[in-house]
């Protein structure tokens, strides 16, 4: 009988994208269930290699959680990994795992690591460049692999038909979590105007800045705002190639194999992990000094890691890209 597996993590977007390299693996010998909050279970439900996703509503409260928990644990899993290490997860994982056969498998936060590694500045506390991927991978035994998504278990035929007018563009991801790790609005406008090819801007309805930035040409449509966090995704996996700062839909054109550029200045953990992904930086001795974009700058130009990325910069790792 093959082993059934319960992969527990509730947010953010990004770490739930990262944690699906570990599932084909897994997979290979195990039956694999999800639960994620609701606003995320699109995501996880779109891999053809989980069998079931279970979505938690934070409205329900404690007691909510307690029956969910109990629900699952009469599903019998062989082996819980709590790939979130929050006192939702380990409530579950307790409940679960309590006076059975079940194992639990953790993902360490290593929070003394990043202590020492943000605060004191001990750079070898963690290796660089951090692969959240294989991080996700690591306690579970397997290593990071690309995924297909089935994107119409999600998207009516009709719409995907709609968003495929899209399809081979370049996809730009101007906005992020936290402002310290956006690239500049003036840097993304300059390179719309040196792209000289078709382009989409991706973002949420409170990106209005983005309408700025696509008026910088004719060949830039933004879509900011205008679909939901699954039809971001497919539009992702129709790319040409995908330029975008620490953000969720990076990690997604990673793991779907598509050519992706990321801006990274700031953030230590999110280093893309397949090698049709590339990095632009600068070398800065205070960098990273974040784990997520918040905190302050301590440079003199604030942001300095993320203004001295260049637009020139960016055109020419794209070329080297996809030419």
């Amino acid at each position: 009988m093959a082993e059934k597996i319960l992969i527990i993590r509730f947010s953010s977007f990004g770490d739930i994208v990262q944690s699906m390299a570990c599932v084909p693996g897994l997979a290979l010998n195990a039956e694999i269930h999800y639960l994620t909050k609701n606003n995320f279970a699109a995501l996880p439900s779109l891999s053809p290699n989980i069998k079931h996703v279970y979505a938690f509503d934070r409205k329900l409260g404690l007691w909510g959680l307690i029956k969910l928990a109990w629900k699952l644990r009469q599903k019998k899993f062989s082996l819980v990994y709590d790939a979130h290490q929050n006192p939702r997860s380990k409530i579950v994982r307790f409940i679960i795992s309590f006076l059975s056969n079940t194992r639990v498998v953790v993902r360490k936060k290593d929070r003394f690591r990043r202590f020492l590694f943000f605060y004191l500045k001990k750079r070898d506390a963690i290796p660089m460049p951090f692969k959240g991927m294989v991080s996700f991978c690591k306690p579970v035994k397997v290593v990071p692999q690309k995924q297909f998504w089935d994107f119409t278990k999600q998207i009516k035929a009709s719409r995907l038909q709609e968003l495929n007018q899209y399809a081979d563009q370049i996809v730009l991801v101007p906005s992020a979590a936290w402002k310290m790790k956006r690239w500049p609005a003036d840097h993304w406008k300059e390179l719309v105007q040196m792209l000289n090819r078709p382009s989409v801007l991706l973002g949420g309805p409170e990106d209005i800045f983005c309408q700025d930035i696509a008026a910088m040409s004719a060949s830039c449509t933004n879509l900011a705002g205008k679909l939901s966090l699954v039809e971001s995704c497919y539009l992702i996996s129709k790319a040409k190639a995908v330029i975008s700062a620490d953000t969720g839909l990076l990690h997604v054109a990673d793991l779907l194999s598509i050519p992706v550029i990321a801006l990274l200045g700031p953030t230590a953990f999110g280093h893309p992990t397949f090698k049709q992904s590339k990095v632009v930086g600068v070398e800065l001795e205070c960098r990273p000094c974040t784990k997520d974009g918040r905190g302050k700058c301590s440079q003199a130009v604030w942001q300095k890691c993320m203004v001295d990325i260049t637009p020139k910069m960016v055109i020419t790792k794209l070329h080297q890209l996809v030419g």
